[in-house]
């Protein structure tokens, strides 16, 4: 059970997660959006989806802990440290948009300019967590998730290896981010980010379709 589930909630964090692409626009591509340019309907079902976000990832966490842990109760606490984390700083950037949405209907009366720059330092905070979040926390998260699961053998090996492939080179595309060498939504940081998005999904879909495969490690869980 705790299989299906945490399958369904690693496929739900997807179908959040993608639509705030769009859903956010009218934020990057107004800069004057505090002051009224662009769509708050859009930016408001962004947030929402990321709150639904940042709940399916603690759900996972919550779900597959207690298998992860008779395995490796240090990959176990890290992957559950991770995946918390990582759903708060989600937070944290919804928290930053939702304050951006505030300060955009009190906007009456008040210095555009100021209020121009209070609202790209709150993008600026989203961005940051987003970085950190989204970005950094899923190469820690397929480190202790992604060991465990090849380890045991309860999903094909090959699911875990895309992630253990993936979590240095989205880590390497992450430090480049940070130094400026390229932004986040560069071409390069897509790619990079694609072997942890792949590895999530195709986990996501087999637990849900079918479960943890029948094995010694599987059997001890059972008792």
């Amino acid at each position: 059970m705790n299989a299906r589930i945490a399958g369904a909630l690693y496929l739900l964090t997807f179908l959040t997660s993608i639509p705030t692409l769009v859903l956010y626009q009218p934020v990057r591509d107004n800069a004057d959006f505090v002051l009224g340019a662009g769509s708050a309907t859009s930016v408001t079902w962004g947030i929402l989806l990321e709150v639904l976000l940042a709940l399916a990832c603690a759900g996972t966490a919550v779900a597959l802990f207690p298998i992860a842990k008779r395995r490796s109760e240090t990959a176990a606490v890290g992957f559950l440290s991770s995946r918390l984390l990582e759903a708060g700083l989600i937070l944290l950037g919804a928290v930053s948009l939702l304050a951006l949405l505030t300060l955009r209907r009190d906007a009456a009366g008040a210095d555009p300019a100021s209020l121009v720059a209070a609202g790209h330092t709150l993008l600026a905070v989203y961005d940051g967590a987003f970085l950190v979040g989204q970005s950094l926390m899923p190469v820690l998260n397929a480190a202790f998730l992604g060991s465990v699961m090849y380890q045991s053998g309860l999903v094909p090996r090959v699911i875990p290896v895309v992630g253990l492939i993936g979590a240095p080179l989205l880590l390497a595309s992450d430090v480049a981010i940070l130094f400026g060498l390229y932004e986040r939504d560069a071409p390069l940081a897509a790619l990079a980010a694609l072997p942890i998005a792949a590895w999530e999904l195709a986990l996501g879909f087999y637990l849900l379709f079918k479960g943890f495969r029948p094995s010694p490690m599987a059997s001890r869980l059972s008792r």
